[in-house]
């Protein structure tokens, strides 16, 4: 099982830091993350939850399921 984003975690407020976010539970940048569930470290509370619960990270997945689209393909 896959999600397009994996945006739905915890975030707090970087100190210091206008508009910088990250994970409260590995610390990861959300621009790190990026939205991915791969983006979180591995030992993340978040990550481990949704990996037990079935759901996929980009590096886990087959190469096979991934989509790619050229700008050509649509006209």
């Amino acid at each position: 099982m896959k999600k397009l984003f994996y945006i739905d975690y915890p975030q707090e407020h970087i100190e210091g830091q206008m508009h910088r976010y990250r994970c409260v539970h590995c610390k990861e940048e959300t621009t790190t993350i990026n939205g991915r569930l791969d983006g979180h470290l591995s030992s993340c509370e978040y990550r481990v939850k949704l990996e037990n619960a079935g759901y996929e990270s980009e590096k886990t997945m087959p190469t096979n399921k991934l989509v790619s689209h050229d700008a050509d393909d649509f006209d």
